[in-house]
């Protein structure tokens, strides 16, 4: 069985003193929760304060984003190094870091190995456009970015990574796809995939999250689907709503640690 896993990506939001304010006012609860995992993933200003006020607890703290490189002149960039004191996850490949920054498939690569090298376990994201999806192309075009995204790994590698499977047209927008279609991809595209290049006890062990408008209202529907392991949450983790949605998780399909 795979332990539910429910991460917060609060993306450009919360200034340092406010990430620590949320997370003091959520912590006692969160940690309460003990079937399932909780992530949350300030920005890289709240990493520091955010990983000290959640230490010994049982919950995650995540980066957004990751250089591969280990040092250089790389303005703007973040490395493993400067990362790994505070946090244990690292979100890679989010549709937005594709759009807004170019970044490709050999870019996702490089960095899911060198977050594995370093110790931090990849959230690698994947998912299609609204265009894509209407036009038939969503298996084809998510089993190539899983397939590139994981390209020179092990199975014993693999089985270190989530995947999140975040349809584009679903972030943000208050749409969201419906559970069948969601355990669909996730089941038939994102563990084909991975059944294909690593062996089918590797797709049956990574975790797959869903991603895209999850709020408490559907958290419950998505989790009950026997393929889909969490959520990739937004603006729902940036409330109290993400102690919520951690605590449905876990008791739809709790697994202890």
């Amino acid at each position: 069985m795979r332990r539910p896993i429910i991460a917060g990506n609060w993306k450009m939001n919360k200034s340092a003193a406010e990430a620590v304010d949320f997370v003091r006012d959520i912590r006692r609860d969160l940690n309460a929760i003990t079937l399932a995992d909780s992530v949350v993933c300030p920005p890289f200003i709240a990493l520091q304060s955010v990983s000290e006020v959640l230490q010994a607890t049982r919950i995650g703290v995540g980066a957004q984003n990751m250089h591969f490189a280990e040092a250089g002149a790389y303005t703007g960039e973040i490395s493993t190094s400067m990362l790994k004191p505070y946090c244990q996850y690292v979100i890679l490949g989010h549709s937005e870091r594709r759009a807004y920054f170019a970044e490709t498939n050999e870019d996702v690569n490089k960095k899911v190995k060198v977050a594995l090298q370093s110790g931090l376990t990849p959230i690698v994201c994947v998912g299609e456009s609204l265009e894509q999806n209407k036009a038939g192309l969503t298996h084809s075009f998510v089993s190539e970015q899983v397939q590139a995204a994981l390209a020179g790994l092990s199975a014993d590698d693999v089985n270190g990574c989530i995947i999140a499977y975040e349809p584009i047209w679903a972030i943000g927008t208050g749409l969201s796809a419906s559970v069948e279609e969601a355990g669909r991809i996730i089941g038939l595209t994102v563990r084909g995939a991975l059944s294909t290049a690593f062996g089918e006890d590797t797709a049956q062990t990574v975790r797959v999250q869903y991603g895209g408008s999850a709020n408490p209202e559907n958290i419950g529907d998505y989790m009950r689907h026997p393929d889909i392991d969490g959520a990739l949450v937004g603006g729902a983790s940036l409330k109290r709503d993400f102690v919520e949605m951690v605590r449905i998780a876990a008791e739809v399909k709790g697994i202890p640690a």
